[in-house]
């Protein structure tokens, strides 16, 4: 019984410190796409940014989340992982190009809280869907 927790606690910790990982190079990928600079958005108070990569991260989790739990291997979580990252960004693309009315970077940069929210609730809701198809 010993091992097992040893064993537990070092694949928790692998997990978690990949994730953790994978969170932070795929916000800096989202970083790439978007025409702001979150970090110094969120700084300065603005709320829709905030929101927004909140949603972002939430959804980057979700899907891990989903990967670890169908997945023992964690080179298979990873695999799945980025798979559903990829997914999530191309979901961002469409939720821009649905809307070509107005620029979504543009709405959230200048504060938009209600785009902000909206961008949320896509990341969250994809997320979920995305994670529901991983084996």
């Amino acid at each position: 019984m010993e091992g097992f927790w040893e064993i537990s606690i070092v694949d928790t910790a692998a997990r978690f410190s990949v994730v953790v990982l994978c969170i932070v190079v795929f916000l800096t990928l989202f970083e790439l796409v978007t025409k702001y600079d979150n970090w110094k958005e969120i700084k300065e108070g603005n709320l829709a940014v905030a929101m927004a990569t909140g949603g972002k991260i939430f959804g980057i989790s979700n899907i891990f989340r989903f990967s670890i739990e169908h997945n023992d291997a964690l080179f298979l979580s990873i695999g799945w992982g980025v798979f559903g990252f990829l997914l999530l960004l191309i979901g961002y693309f469409i939720f821009e190009f649905l809307t070509p009315s107005f620029r979504i970077d543009e709405e959230i940069e200048e504060g938009n809280r209600a785009v902000g929210l909206l961008s949320l609730i896509i990341s969250v809701g994809l997320s979920y869907v995305i994670g529901a198809t991983i084996i």
